[in-house]
């Protein structure tokens, strides 16, 4: 006796599996190309990371930029510290256009860009003007860096005595204030207001 089957029905239904519908222009290998493709992106990242780890660990992490510090320098003035934490350059050496830290930062742009605004506030000082500044460290060093002697002189500034290159007298001469270089002492010239440069003063 025959089976009959229903009309439509195939070997596949009546072996009871029924066929997947394949994605249109995928093959087989598809799916396999996809995997390795994948992979292979994985091993190149853990390649890089691993790469990465080891220069890290040969030439450690970069070092961190602190930043602008004062210091004192060996002169006893205001100074800028470098990045090395050992270089205390004067305050004026900063943006002078020259690199004196090693890697210089003295000369950073940031920093250089609009002076005296873009400078760290302990590299400026005042004038009796406030329109006009000059670096701290060129307060009490004995010099008109001002123009007005407000750099030298009280009420703007107070700075200690004449030290034991210098004579104190009121000064003639533009560059200098309240003292003048002993240098300048008996050289027949008048620098002294009073005439002590030649009568009093002993020289250098």
């Amino acid at each position: 006796m025959n089976k009959i089957f229903p009309q439509g029905d195939s070997d596949d239904s009546a072996a009871g599996t029924n066929a997947l519908p394949r994605e249109e222009g995928c093959s087989p290998l598809c799916g396999s190309r996809q995997g390795a493709c994948l992979s292979a992106f994985l091993l190149l990242l853990l390649v890089t990371l691993a790469a990465l780890i080891a220069l890290v660990s040969i030439l450690g992490f970069p070092p961190h930029t602190p930043g602008a510090q004062t210091c004192v320098t060996l002169m006893n003035r205001t100074g800028f510290l470098c990045h090395d934490q050992r270089s205390c350059i004067p305050a004026s050496r900063v943006c002078d256009g020259v690199r004196t830290c090693a890697h210089g930062e003295d000369e950073d742009e940031t920093m250089c860009r609009d002076m005296p605004q873009s400078l760290p506030s302990f590299l400026v000082a005042r004038c009796g003007d406030p329109s006009f500044w000059i670096y701290s460290d060129q307060k009490c060093d004995g010099t008109n860096n001002c123009g007005d002697c407000s750099d030298e002189l009280s009420p703007v500034t107070t700075c200690p005595p004449c030290g034991p290159g210098w004579w104190r007298c009121p000064s003639t001469v533009f560059g200098y204030c309240g003292c003048i270089p002993r240098s300048l002492c008996r050289d027949h010239t008048q620098h002294c207001s009073d005439w002590s440069d030649e009568y009093s003063c002993p020289g250098p």
